[in-house]
C-alpha cells in the first residue's frame, strides 16, 4: 500500500532488483484450478515438474491483511504473496538475471486465489504445487499434508489507541477493561488467558473489533500480533502494540505428501531466507509488512541450536 514505509536494507546481492519486482507477478483469476494440465507424472517429483513448467503455481487468499489481500489497483499483495515470489524466483531463475532483468519475475509464479477450506483438497487434487496461506501447523493437518519449517510464529496481542496508558497485560489486568475480539467458539476463553479478568466484547469481524477501540466502545482489541504490527505500520500515531503475546501458533507452508525431495528444497530455500545467505529478502518482507526491523541472524554458532 502507498503509506507503507519502505525499508532500508542493504543487500549484498539482489535485494533492489528483487523489490522492484515484487509487485510485478502475474495473479490468477479466482477460479480454483488453473489453466494447462496438471496431471502428477509418478516417475518425476515436483521439483522437475515446476521447473519444467516454468512457473510456480500458489495457492493463497486475497483478504486477509497483511498476508493476502487486494490493494487499492487491486493487485495481490501481503506478506505471504511475498514469500511465495522469493521461491519462486529462487527456483526459476538465476542471480544474473534477478540482478539485470526485474521484469522476469512477472511470468514464474501463478496464485490461485482459494478459500481457507480449500487450501488441503487443493494441494491433494493437485491443482497447486503449494500452500502459502498463513497456515496453522497442526498434528490434525500433518496426518493430510507435508509441512516446510516454520516462516513466522502467531500469536494474540492486544492493539491499544497510541495514546492509551495500557502498554501490556499486565498493566491493563485489574482495571476491568472492556475488550473486543473476533466472535468464535473460543472468544471469551482467548482474551481472558490474556486478561482474566476482561469484559469480552465479540464482534462478527476484525474490522469491526478495531472500530470499537476507535469508538471508544473497546479499550484494547485483541487480535493476531501480525495484524496488530500491520495496523500499527500504517497508523503509527493512531494504534500501538502491547509489549506482550500469548497463545503462540505456527505458520508454515504445506506440500503434498510423498514426494521429500520437493519439501527438501523448499526447506532449503526457506532457511535461508530466514538465517542464510538471502536472510534481507526476508527482512524486506517483514518490515513491509508488519514495521518491524529483524537484527540479522549472528555469525558463529548457527542459531538454530541455541
Amino acid at each position: 500500500m502507498s503509506d507503507r514505509p519502505t525499508p532500508a536494507v542493504t543487500n549484498r546481492r539482489r535485494l533492489l532488483a528483487r523489490g522492484a519486482a515484487i509487485s510485478g507477478l502475474a495473479v490468477a483469476g479466482t477460479g480454483l484450478a488453473p489453466t494447462g494440465t496438471r496431471a502428477q507424472d509418478g516417475a518425476e517429483g515436483r521439483l522437475k515438474q515446476v521447473m519444467d513448467r516454468g512457473r510456480l503455481i500458489a495457492g493463497t487468499g486475497s483478504t486477509n491483511p497483511p498476508w493476502h489481500y487486494e490493494d487499492e489497483n487491486g493487485n495481490l499483495v501481503g506478506f505471504d504473496i511475498d514469500m511465495a515470489k522469493l521461491l519462486a524466483g529462487a527456483l526459476l531463475l538465476d542471480d544474473e538475471t534477478q540482478r539485470r532483468d526485474p521484469e522476469a519475475l512477472a511470468g514464474v509464479v501463478e496464485f490461485v486465489v482459494q478459500e481457507s477450506d480449500a487450501r488441503i483438497p487443493n494441494l491433494l487434487s493437485d491443482k497447486i504445487d503449494i500452500v502459502t496461506q498463513f497456515m496453522t501447523v497442526t498434528p490434525n493437518r500433518a496426518k493430510q499434508v507435508e509441512f516446510t519449517i516454520p516462516y513466522y510464529r502467531e500469536a494474540v496481542t492486544l492493539l491499544f489507541k497510541a495514546d492509551a496508558s495500557y502498554t501490556s497485560t499486565v498493566d491493563i489486568t485489574g482495571t476491568g477493561a472492556r475488550i473486543a475480539i473476533l466472535e468464535n467458539p473460543t472468544a471469551q476463553s482467548m482474551a481472558r488467558n490474556g486478561v482474566p479478568d476482561a469484559e469480552v466484547l465479540t464482534f462478527d469481524s476484525v474490522a469491526n473489533t478495531i472500530l470499537a477501540l476507535d469508538s471508544g466502545r473497546a479499550d484494547a482489541a485483541a487480535i493476531d500480533l501480525s495484524t496488530a504490527q500491520y495496523n500499527v505500520t500504517l497508523a503509527p500515531d493512531k494504534y500501538k502494540t502491547a509489549t506482550d503475546s500469548w497463545q503462540p501458533q505456527t505458520y508454515a507452508f504445506a506440500v503434498a505428501p510423498g514426494d521429500q525431495r520437493w519439501l527438501n528444497w523448499v526447506n532449503t530455500a526457506l532457511h535461508e531466507y530466514l538465517v542464510g545467505l538471502d536472510f534481507d529478502y526476508y527482512r524486506t518482507a517483514y518490515q513491509t509488512h508488519f514495521g518491524v526491523d529483524l537484527p540479522p541472524p549472528a555469525a558463529g554458532f548457527p542459531v538454530e541450536y541455541r
